[in-house]
């Protein structure tokens, strides 16, 4: 069994994508044609939803530069009494691009890991494959994806149907590929010799914690300010969803060995999530990625390894 399962990482998703994108020029074959499960969080939930469609990476990317910059558009400086951003251009980009199709309309396994703080609980949007814990298939395609991407602070919570809010399922699983392996055992009824995963990041960033004089730490430690602009960097949400992602690749690479084909790559910097001037960076960096470990990439693709 075959599964892609791919970050958070908020506009470093490119870097994912870019990867995707080459492997699809390649071959020629849509992304999907090579997985039986697809699972994203985060970023990870638009470029999953959108493999799952068949829909081409270079659209995808193509959606990134044009809503990116519309996204992240500051509404307030600090997030204190407000989100830092609106999910206004969120919400438009999901609708239009997923339209009106629920999870009962999709049958290919998609996974979308969120989190339903109401009732404070991970859960996992599942697509129409028989999962017993599938309870509800009517939630759009787009507001499973909102929910995954609402990062607590930046994005408000997401209101499902006005039964629960939700946030962004980085909190838990920023790299799903235990939620795969999880799935793949208990119901695929799967051995793990059979599971094959192709795990995707967004790019390991150096957070730079540097210990100074100040004997105290508070929030221009954990979200420092920048001066004139007053704009806050989220390195506190950028370091917990690295150290989820890392922490849940050493465990897969123990459990699946040679089965589990991760492909990240320091960045040599911060770049947090919210920063699309490094978008071209970025979509460089994977399809560098991509050529170097090319040959891994094809043998991962017919199940040589």
């Amino acid at each position: 069994m075959k599964m892609l399962c791919i970050d958070g990482g908020g506009i470093r998703g490119v870097f994912a994508v870019a990867i995707l994108q080459a492997i699809e020029e390649e071959y020629k074959r849509p992304i999907a044609e090579y997985f039986d499960v697809i699972a994203g969080t985060s970023t990870g939930a638009i470029i999953a939803a959108s493999v799952t469609l068949k829909k081409k990476m270079s659209e995808v990317l193509e959606s990134y530069r044009v809503y990116g910059e519309k996204i992240f558009v500051r509404q307030a400086k600090v997030g204190l009494f407000k989100s830092v951003y609106s999910d206004e251009y969120l919400r438009r980009y999901f609708q239009k691009a997923f339209g009106e199709l629920t999870l009962a309309d999709i049958q290919k396994p998609l996974l979308i890991p969120a989190v339903d703080i109401t009732h404070g609980k991970p859960y996992v949007h599942r697509s129409n494959y028989g999962h017993h814990e599938s309870d509800d298939l009517s939630i759009k395609l787009w507001d499973a994806v909102l929910s995954s991407c609402s990062a607590p602070v930046y994005f408000p919570p997401n209101n499902i149907n006005n039964n629960y809010l939700s946030i962004d399922g980085g909190l838990w699983a920023n790299n799903p590929s235990l939620v795969c392996i999880t799935e793949a055992l208990h119901h695929f009824k799967k051995g793990m010799s059979d599971i094959h995963i192709l795990s995707l990041g967004t790019g390991q960033q150096k957070i730079d914690f540097t210990i100074d004089k100040e004997k105290y730490w508070g929030v221009k430690q954990w979200l420092p300010f920048h001066f004139p602009s007053m704009k806050v960097t989220p390195k506190l949400l950028d370091l917990a969803v690295h150290l989820s992602s890392e922490s849940v690749s050493y465990h897969c690479q123990l459990l699946l060995g040679d089965n589990y084909f991760r492909l990240n790559e320091e960045l040599g910097e911060e770049i947090p999530f919210d920063e699309v001037k490094f978008m071209d960076e970025l979509i460089e960096l994977g399809k560098q990625v991509y050529q170097d470990r090319r040959e891994e990439i094809r043998n991962f693709l017919e199940n040589k390894i």
